[in-house]
C-alpha cells in the first residue's frame, strides 16, 4: 500500500509550527493525533529543549519531529517499514529539521546494538504486535535509558501494558480508542 491515506499532518508547536508531513497509508500506522500530541508536549516542556530523544517505532514521525520543533537536541527515528522510513527521511530534509537520524530497522534488533542513553523515548508500536513488553524490557535492561528518562507510551484504551517497575507513571489521557500515558524512570537507589 504506498498510497497517501492519511495525506499530511501538522506540527502543532515550535520553529516548524504549522509545518505538514507527508505520510503513507500503511498497515498499523497511526499518527498520534494533534490533541494528543499537543497535550503530551505541554507535559514534556520543562524537559524537551536540549533533550536526546528516541522515537521507536517511529511511523510518520510526528513524535520526534514535533520534539525537534520545540527544541530537542538530536531525535534517533527508529522504523521498520524502508517505505516509511524513506518518507520521514524526506520530511526530515524537506523541513531542515536539524538533529534527526533515521535508522531503518527492527525496533527489537534496534535494541540489540550498542546503547547510547536517551533522555525522552517515545513508545508507539502497531497495536497489533504487542510489542510494549519486550520493548520496554529492552530499554530499561540495555541502557537506553537516562537515570531520570521521560517514556510516553501510547496502547489501546483499556489496555495497560505491562511495563518495568522502575517506571513511575506520571500523567495519562485518552483519546477514542487510544490511551496515552507519561512514565518517568525511578533511579536505582544505591
Amino acid at each position: 500500500m504506498s498510497g497517501r491515506g492519511p495525506g499530511r499532518i501538522r506540527i502543532i508547536g515550535g520553529q516548524l509550527r504549522n509545518s505538514r508531513l507527508d505520510v503513507h497509508e500503511l498497515p498499523g500506522l497511526r499518527p498520534t493525533p494533534e490533541r494528543v500530541r499537543e497535550t503530551l508536549f505541554n507535559w514534556l516542556a520543562p524537559v524537551i529543549a536540549g533533550a536526546r530523544c528516541l522515537d521507536l517505532c517511529a511511523g510518520s514521525g510526528a513524535l520526534g519531529i514535533e520534539a525537534l520543533s520545540r527544541g530537542a537536541a538530536a531525535v534517533q527515528f527508529v522504523e521498520r517499514d524502508p517505505l516509511a522510513a524513506q518518507a520521514l527521511r524526506a520530511n526530515l530534509r524537506r523541513l531542515k529539521a536539524v538533529g534527526g537520524q533515521v535508522a531503518q530497522a527492527d525496533a527489537q534488533a534496534y535494541l540489540q546494538g550498542a546503547a547510547q542513553p536517551f533522555g525522552v523515548v517515545f513508545l508507539d508500536p502497531p497495536f497489533a504486535l504487542d510489542l510494549w513488553a519486550p520493548l520496554a524490557q529492552r530499554l530499561e535492561q540495555g541502557g537506553w535509558l537516562a537515570p531520570s528518562a521521560w517514556i510516553y507510551v501510547e496502547s489501546p484504551r483499556g489496555a495497560v501494558p505491562a511495563l518495568p517497575v522502575s517506571w513511575a507513571l506520571h500523567r495519562e489521557g485518552g483519546a477514542g480508542e487510544v490511551r496515552y500515558a507519561l512514565y518517568r524512570r525511578q533511579p536505582a537507589i544505591s
